[in-house]
């Protein structure tokens, strides 16, 4: 509750309640506890009251345990960061949570750096980092529009970008932002530049990043199956499709599957984005997976079937 009400200002006693889920009568009678502890609570009363705390009290950093400490460095990611240009900023700060920390506790950093590591970039993909990473970020921290140019084909565009948020997604920088009303994502790395401005935006309160993107993946996640193939599988089939193709495209077919026949084999409605697409992840899965459905597709496999049969006589 001392925490709750040093970050936010003042909360009233069922903001409190629903934080803490406890009851208003628990709220009321821990602030009584925190008063005869000596910390300098003040109850507003009537419609619009709450409780604050008087002349700018603020507590110490005490009362974390070991894990709590532990997983508080865990919280940065040291590339990411050095990529946004926040990597000195981000030392100090720990370092200064070092400082504050019980004697017992200061090793916490080191534990967790010992034992968890966070590698984000995808295998064979060691890329640096886009030249507009860092602008864009002090961008977004400090709430600045920006003038953002970028490549689509031939043409060179330039748009006012009020930045909302990053988003680092398999090694691949992302950007969040509102232009002229509508949330859009951008690839970074095709900006060519990034012009931060003097003029402030206001961001639209209610907006989350994290939600934004989960559902903006799933709707784009959706949206790139196009088509659907039939396909019998057998049970090693089975376990390996999910490395053949997206987990959402796995997750589909799987609950599509009818009975086993005697062999165990199942039949799948399998969503695909194209058949070229199916066709490189099916093969892969070579005697283990028979394409009923279309027909092109099957003679496709067909043929492949042929010329390593052909290969391996």
């Amino acid at each position: 509750m001392l925490l709750l009400l040093q970050n936010r200002g003042a909360m009233t006693g069922r903001e409190l309640a629903a934080a803490l889920e406890v009851s208003e009568r628990t709220v009321v009678r821990d602030v009584e506890a925190l008063t005869l502890a000596g910390v300098p609570v003040y109850a507003d009363r009537g419609r619009a009251g709450g409780y604050r705390l008087v002349g700018g009290y603020r507590t110490q950093l005490t009362g974390l345990n070991r894990d709590e400490a532990e997983a508080l460095f865990l919280s940065g990611v040291s590339g990411p960061l050095r990529d946004m240009g926040l990597a000195d900023v981000a030392a100090t700060a720990q370092l200064k949570v070092l400082a504050a920390l019980p004697r017992e506790l200061r090793d916490s950093g080191m534990v967790a750096a010992q034992r968890f590591h966070l590698d984000v970039p995808r295998w064979f993909r060691d890329a640096p980092p886009p030249s507009v990473l860092a602008a864009l970020a002090t961008a977004t921290w400090s709430d600045r529009v920006v003038s953002a140019t970028y490549q689509r084909g031939e043409r060179t565009l330039v748009r006012l970008l009020e930045p909302y948020g990053l988003v680092l997604k398999a090694g691949r920088w992302y950007a969040v932002g509102c232009v002229r009303g509508d949330i859009r994502v951008y690839r970074i790395d095709r900006f060519t530049g990034i012009d931060v401005l003097d003029q402030a935006f206001h961001r639209d309160s209610t907006f989350n990043l994290a939600a934004f993107w989960r559902e903006r993946s799933a709707e784009f996640e959706r949206s790139i199956f196009t088509a659907h193939a039939r396909v019998r599988l057998s049970p090693a089939g089975v376990r390996r499709l999910w490395s053949a193709v997206e987990r959402l495209a796995a997750e589909q077919a799987i609950a599509s599957a009818g009975l086993p026949d005697r062999d165990g084999w199942v039949t799948v409605i399998l969503p695909v984005e194209s058949l070229d697409i199916a066709y490189g992840q099916l093969v892969a899965l070579g005697p283990e997976a028979e394409v009923l459905d279309p027909p092109a597709l099957r003679a496709r496999l067909a043929t492949a079937a042929d010329r390593l049969s052909a290969l391996y006589q």
